[in-house]
């Protein structure tokens, strides 16, 4: 029974040791990968090696800048969050891993995340110029964006403004219009209305009565009164004739 418990503290106490051992092997084999770009083969031994410790900070480490490898940015992003903090205080990964993230995330065009974390790295090493230089683009390039979104936020609101004063002044133009339009109308009304009311107050506008007389013309008068005149000659042509002839009979009956 003692041999028996004896050999079971053994095979407690070895399988860390085995765990640590298959952890560092399967870190190693996908180191060897990672080397020769074989990025699939890779991300399985590290995934491995966290099988065997899911606190290994290499595996996690080195998961991350193979995602970052494959373009898969935010899975590189997921795996350098796992072990950031338990590497933020190693003096030799902790800048490193910073830095990583900080380029993982401005390949993201995600520029002031990437600021955030080149400043993390350089507050562990200071005199990295590879970080400095990639926090100055980040930078430049966070400023251009902010550049762009307010001259677009400008041009809006001018374009805005514009539309505005233009509907302004269409609205005021139809206003006039319409203004005009209903002023014309009501002179026309008032002029008509003017006139009708002349119309019925002055005689000489009435309607002719049908008994009224029709005018005539100078030429049809002076036809008329030499016709008057030709009637009243012959007629006094026949009285001449008649008395004439009147005296001839008194005289024809004085002479016996």
């Amino acid at each position: 029974m003692k041999r028996f418990v004896t050999l079971l503290l053994l095979v407690l106490m070895a399988a860390p040791v085995l765990d640590a051992q298959s952890e560092k092997r399967s870190v190693r084999r996908g180191n060897r990968a990672f080397g020769r770009e074989k990025y699939e083969k890779a991300e399985i031994l590290y995934k491995k090696a966290q099988l065997a410790d899911s606190l290994s900070h290499a595996a996690g480490y080195n998961l991350g800048n193979t995602y970052y490898r494959m373009e898969n940015y935010p899975e590189a992003d997921k795996a350098y969050a796992a072990v950031a903090d338990s590497l933020a205080g190693n003096p030799r990964y902790g800048a490193r891993i910073f830095h990583n993230m900080g380029n993982s995330l401005l390949a993201q065009q995600n520029w002031q995340g990437a600021i955030d974390a080149y400043k993390k790295a350089l507050l562990r090493n200071p005199s990295d110029k590879e970080t400095k230089s990639n926090l100055a683009y980040a930078q430049l390039m966070l400023q251009n964006q902010q550049d762009q979104q307010q001259n677009q936020d400008q041009n809006q609101d001018q374009n805005k403004d514009q539309n505005q004063d233009q509907n302004q002044d269409q609205n005021k133009d139809q206003n006039q219009d319409q203004n005009q339009d209903q002023n014309q109308n009501k002179d026309q009304n008032q002029d008509q209305n003017k006139d009708q009311n002349q119309d019925q107050q002055d005689p000489q506008n009435q309607p002719q009565q049908d008994s009224q007389q029709p005018q005539i013309s100078q030429q049809d008068a002076r036809q008329m009164l030499q016709a008057i005149q030709d009637q009243e000659k012959e007629t006094q042509d026949k009285v001449k004739k008649e008395k004439a002839l009147l005296l001839k009979s008194k005289q024809k009956e004085k002479n016996w």
